[in-house]
């Protein structure tokens, strides 16, 4: 699976099933991306996960959410993140723990999208690696022939100053990924000029769902810690992701990272 300490799926079963019952406890210090959880969540087991990074519980919170659609706050608790505004700004400002980067993967798990750019483990991300996205959610639309049609939403996040242009370059960038939707997740409050160049982004219409949704979302931290979610169609829905729950599939695992 292409990273040095890989734990297949199947083989963190095989383990727990030969030393644990249903209802015990698991517990994994070094969680990276969340197989061991996973694993144990599966086999009908409790479990508690720790990681120093919030790439890992990014991560493992997309994991959960794809294989259980268990959801942070409501089918288990995460320990140790921002809960307030001034919180989070202090996670950006943590200059000797990567505090920017910890604050991007933080808030990308606020809304659900798979983080790009980083890999278990190290506290900061490839730098220029990203493409102007720094995170994807996935989700389904459905032709008039019944056939699922994958699409995205691009995520992008701003802990810094933050301006109209920076809007202007996520139109680009949805446009050029051929994206459904784009998301621009700041610290700072947006002026006007940045609502006013998403707002004439204009709208993705779902033909399947029946329903408009903006093209172009800007989201403040504010906004998310206060219950906002991005505007988009079901992850799920009617679809289910065909790589939902398999034993030993290194391909699903490998694409978590």
């Amino acid at each position: 699976m292409d990273y040095p300490t890989q734990k297949p799926l199947a083989l963190m079963e095989r383990i727990i099933r030969a030393s644990s019952n249903e209802g015990d406890l698991v517990f994994d210090p070094f969680c990276g991306c969340g197989t061991t959880c996973a694993a144990a969540h599966q086999l009908n087991r409790r479990w508690i996960g720790i990681d120093i990074t919030h790439l890992g519980i990014s991560l493992q919170k997309h994991r959960l959410y794809n294989m259980f659609e268990l959801k942070s706050g409501e089918d288990y608790k995460v320990v140790g993140e921002p809960t307030t505004v001034d919180a989070a700004t202090a996670l950006a400002q943590d200059s000797a723990n990567e505090g920017r980067y910890q604050f991007e993967w933080w808030a990308l798990s606020l809304v659900g999208a798979k983080p790009v750019g980083g890999q278990a483990g190290l506290r900061r991300g490839k730098k220029g690696s990203d493409k102007g996205i720094d995170g994807i959610i996935n989700f389904f639309e459905q032709d008039d022939k019944g056939k699922s049609k994958p699409k995205k939403v691009v995520v992008q996040v701003k802990s810094g100053k933050v301006k109209s242009g920076d809007i202007r370059d996520l139109k680009g960038t949805i446009e050029r990924e051929k994206a459904a939707i784009g998301v621009f997740i700041t610290l700072e409050l947006p002026t006007g000029a940045m609502l006013k160049e998403a707002l004439a982004a204009g709208y993705y219409e779902s033909d399947f769902w029946n329903k408009t949704y903006r093209k172009l979302q800007i989201l403040s931290i504010r906004d998310l810690l206060g219950g906002d979610g991005v505007d988009m169609p079901p992850q799920h829905g009617t679809f289910r992701q065909a790589a939902r729950v398999k034993n030993g599939d290194g391909k699903a695992q490998r694409d978590l990272i």
